[in-house]
């Protein structure tokens, strides 16, 4: 895949590799942890307290925003960001899905093991 145009490469990968590829940075997990407490937050409050950078909060809110799991909240002249829990169940739904397979192949296994 072409590092030129992200946002062209991710929009061809199905909507689970793309969350799965946001969640798969332990900051971007931290955030999304952090906005989970359900308030809007600015970038310096997410930089609070943490060794990284406003500006390397910012990229990492930029991919969960193109992931679908953030959005941007004007407050006058500061930006503050939520969490859309929405891709976070749909992601719990496909992975609920991919269990019950995963159940059933091992069942059909064991059946046929024991026979």
């Amino acid at each position: 895949m072409s590092r030129k145009n992200p946002k062209r490469a991710s929009a061809r990968r199905p909507a689970q590799a793309v969350l799965f590829a946001a969640l798969g940075d332990e900051t971007r997990l931290a955030i999304v942890a952090r906005l989970s407490a359900g308030q809007p937050t600015s970038i310096a409050q997410l930089a609070a307290g943490s060794e990284l950078t406003r500006q390397a909060i910012t990229k990492h809110l930029r991919v969960l925003e193109r992931a679908g799991m953030v959005h941007c909240v004007r407050a006058g002249r500061e930006s503050r960001f939520a969490l859309d829990a929405q891709p976070l169940e749909a992601m719990q739904a496909y992975l609920r899905l991919v269990s019950r397979q995963w159940d059933q192949a091992l069942e059909r296994l064991k059946a046929f093991v024991e026979d």
